[in-house]
């Protein structure tokens, strides 16, 4: 009698509450999220073990409500999808929600998922740790983290039954063979960050039509029968398909486009034919293809008749005299442009859903994820990972995870014997990865979309650069602010300006400050040297213009640096070529500020010439900044020089100021030889008095004991630059700015300000 009171009222007190999705950080660990009010009428409190009815009961433990889920309705319960899956429910879903009533387990027997593991007492030991203080039920699947990857493990067998959980002595037996063959990688809507939109988008177009077919009915019209996912390579397609195939309990085929063709006639057709013939027979049912431009690609475009012949197959089969019933097809491409137009119209793919590459929050999502099973030190800052990590895939930062793993396992590596079977469980208990291994990993991987365009960049700060002060100012303003303080931009209401031209004397520093700009902004960084532009093929060019436009698009924020721009932008009409810088001219107006908007990416070009540069180019809107670098002034002159002898031994008679008065004319790559120089010549006497000294000790004819003895003397030497080696060094070294060229330069300045807006061209940059 008693035993029936005390289970009677957990039966009544109970709730039916909504399935939504869990948080990042409760993903794996067995909580679930419940209001405060909610777990109170149930008699639970925060910790408590709550037992879930969905279509098989499960077990885990109540948390409050994240707070920004406090002001929306209370009657929901976050769940992650490992809990989804042993409630046998999907987000949307009802649960009934009530107090466990929990045991300790005396014995437990878990069996691998998937695959077959070697098990040793070790092993054991470790599951049983990780497992402590979970709640589970026969039949239940737990994750166990294994070398940075969670192991899908089924509970097969508990004593006793119920609701139980795992003490020092609980026993634990751990079969090596698995419980079953899973098709399909098991991924959850929670393995996926940065598509909150994309997947909302996904469950109304493919979980309702196919758990719900009877609202459609009602309506009077058809459901969705075919999605296009399209993005760059890498953000993500294939996982959402796998994350939808796991969570509706739909049938789940796919077509990896390239083995269904075949040599034979007719053939590939069959094979199409068939996968959806047992779709139709498994309804509800999803068929994914992969990579659907290899196997349906324009047909006016394709010489084969396989080609053709498919296309044409898969449109009947989509849409064609018989109904495929309730059937939808998944489709994913990274080029959109190639898929023949007849398969995308309504009735066929339906609807486009484009996935984009993951923003900010997006990316800390995906870092999240992929560091989950990950031993973090506490100086590892993930948000400031997503902030320097712009234009990387989901793939790309599960590379950049990766390799920060590799990066750690080396520092270890010294401390294990390879030669031993096992790793000893006291050096796998202090292995973690730090920030430090974040930052090399993050010099390492480069985003995969600009692996063609990439190009190291030295590292220039803004100090290796002397003088130029309103300049660089300049350049801050338009490429390092408007990203490090985007809101305040967006606040005053303006646009930063998109272009910018450095002009003046070769020498003066010009692709200096596009590469400091490259460092100090973070920004992913684009290098265009002109003559690389121009191609023998017509159209080539403007394709690789185009193709620079796009990438830095898709890749933003950006910084696109046209080094000696004058070669593929002369002044229109006074070419004599076959027109094609002409066409590369309209290609950059149309790009820089055509219909196709710009966001995000920074235009910086140089050149020695902007008398030859097209007008168009620089009015507001496309290069609307010209900045004129002039020859250094003296002080200019001392700072380069500073900057230049920094890692150079000058002698005590040496004035770097008094060498500045001296150097009127040089421009920064003059005063960079003048000291080279003026080291060569100190290494020369040093050089000579070595020779002098070995042509005493050794004969002339025994240039073994010469080698070793001039190295002992050079070695042993310490170079001194003195002053009359510079002074020597300017009788080689000459200044390159002359008198005529600085006035040319002057006079376009002049020519500029009264027939380009006056705001254009910032006077206080001139000397």
């Amino acid at each position: 009698m008693s035993a029936s009171s005390q289970v009677q009222p957990n039966q009544r007190r109970e709730l039916i509450l909504k399935v939504l999705e869990a948080r990042q950080k409760d993903v794996g660990r067995g909580r679930v999220r419940i209001d405060t009010d909610m777990m109170t009428q149930i008699d639970v409190s925060p910790g408590d073990v709550v037992e879930i009815e969905g279509q098989r009961k499960t077990a885990a433990i109540a948390w409050p409500l994240a707070p920004e889920d406090m002001t929306g309705e209370k009657d929901i319960i976050r769940m992650d999808g490992i809990t989804r899956k042993n409630a046998g429910v999907s987000i949307g879903d009802k649960v009934v929600v009530r107090k466990a009533n929990v045991k300790t387990a005396t014995s437990i027997k878990l069996a691998p998922s998937n695959f077959s593991i070697t098990v040793d007492p070790g092993f054991v030991a470790y599951v049983k740790k990780k497992l402590k203080e979970f709640p589970f039920v026969e039949g239940d699947t737990v994750l166990i983290p294994v070398l940075g990857q969670a192991i899908p493990f089924t509970v097969i067998q508990v004593r006793p039954t119920g609701v139980v959980m795992i003490t020092d002595e609980t026993s634990i037996t751990i079969s090596d063979k698995p419980i079953e063959q899973s098709r399909y990688p098991r991924v959850t809507y929670e393995d996926i960050g940065g598509m909150k939109n994309v997947i909302q988008k996904i469950r109304e177009l493919v979980e309702l039509p196919l758990r719900h077919p009877e609202l459609f009915k009602r309506l009077g019209i058809e459901p969705p029968k075919g999605i296009l996912l399209y993005g760059p390579p890498g953000v993500g397609k294939t996982l959402l398909a796998k994350a939808v195939a796991n969570e509706t309990d739909a049938y789940f085929t796919s077509i990896n486009g390239p083995e269904i063709m075949s040599k034979f006639y007719g053939e590939s057709e069959q094979r199409l034919r068939e996968i959806f013939d047992d779709a139709k027979k498994h309804a509800p049912a999803i068929i994914f293809v992969d990579e659907i431009d290899a196997i349906a690609p324009k047909r006016d475009e394709v010489i084969g008749e396989v080609e053709r012949r498919v296309v044409a197959q898969l449109l009947t089969l989509m849409d064609g005299l018989e109904n495929r019933g309730n059937v939808i097809v998944i489709a994913a491409t990274n080029r959109p442009n190639a898929v023949d137009p007849a398969l995308r119209r309504p009735g066929r793919f339906d609807r486009e859903i484009e996935i984009p590459l993951p923003d900010k929050q997006g990316r800390l999502e995906i870092l999240q994820i992929h560091t989950r099973n990950m031993p973090l030190s506490k100086d590892v800052d993930l948000e400031k990972m997503a902030d320097i990590t712009h234009g990387y895939t989901g793939a790309d930062l599960a590379a950049l995870v990766r390799e920060a793993a590799m990066i750690a396992l080396r520092r270890y590596l010294p401390m294990i014997d390879i030669s031993q079977d096992k790793v000893p469980p006291e050096i796998l208990e202090q292995m973690e990865v730090r920030m430090e291994d974040f930052t090399k990993a993050h010099k390492e991987i480069v985003p995969s979309g600009f692996r063609e365009i990439y190009i190291e960049v030295p590292e220039v700060k803004w100090n290796d650069i002397g003088g130029l002060g309103d300049i660089k100012e300049e350049l801050r303003e338009v490429a390092e602010y408007p990203l490090k303080f985007q809101e305040y931009y967006e606040t005053a209401g303006v646009e930063p300006p998109k272009g910018i031209l450095l002009f003046g004397p070769p020498g003066t520093g010009k692709t200096m400050l596009a590469k400091a700009v490259a460092t100090e902004s973070g920004a992913n960084f684009i290098a265009v040297k002109g003559p690389e532009v121009l191609s023998k093929w017509v159209g080539e060019s403007e394709k690789a213009i185009r193709e620079i436009f796009r990438k830095a698009r898709m890749y933003a924020p950006a910084v696109i640096f046209f080094d000696e721009v004058d070669a593929i932008a002369p002044m229109r009409g006074l070419s004599s070529d076959t027109g094609v810088t002409e066409r590369l001219v309209n290609q950059m107006l149309a790009e820089m500020d055509g219909i196709e908007k710009l966001d995000n990416v920074v235009i910086i070009a140089a050149t020695n010439r902007p008398d030859i540069l097209d007008p168009a180019l620089l009015r507001p809107g496309r290069f609307e900044k010209l900045i004129y670098v002039p020859p250094p002034d003296k002080n200019a002159r001392y700072e380069i020089l500073k900057v230049h002898t920094r890692k150079v031994v000058l002698n005590d008679d040496v004035n770097l100021e008094e060498l500045s008065e001296k150097t009127d004319g040089y421009t920064g790559a003059d005063l960079a030889a003048l000291v080279r120089e003026a080291a060569m010549i100190a290494i020369r006497e040093g050089m000579r008095g070595c020779i002098t000294k070995v042509s005493e000790l050794c004969p002339s004819d025994d240039r073994d004991c010469r080698d070793t003895k001039m190295k002992e003397c050079m070695s042993g030497a310490s170079i001194k630059i003195e002053m009359r080696h510079f002074e020597l060094a300017m009788r080689k070294v000459k200044p390159s700015v002359t008198q005529d060229m600085a006035q040319f330069y002057q006079n376009w300045i002049e020519k500029a300000r009264q027939q380009l807006p006056r705001q254009v061209i910032k006077p206080s940059t001139f000397t």
